[in-house]
């Protein structure tokens, strides 16, 4: 797995869940869905990096 897909992942991880919590505790339940796409997206995106990985050995 490349670094910069790796640390893009994690970015897409940690923004995903900041704003979920933070939609959450403002009461903004459309702003929360969209929060935990992004973290989903993060989540698939290191998985997929992870597999192509495990290929490669």
């Amino acid at each position: 797995m490349s670094a910069g897909e790796r640390a893009r992942a994690k970015a897409e991880q940690i923004v995903g869940r900041t704003v979920r919590k933070a939609a959450h505790a403002m009461h903004k339940e459309t702003l929360a869905a969209k929060g935990a796409a992004l973290e989903t997206r993060g989540r698939m995106r290191g998985a997929k990096e992870q597999a192509k990985g495990a290929f490669k050995r």
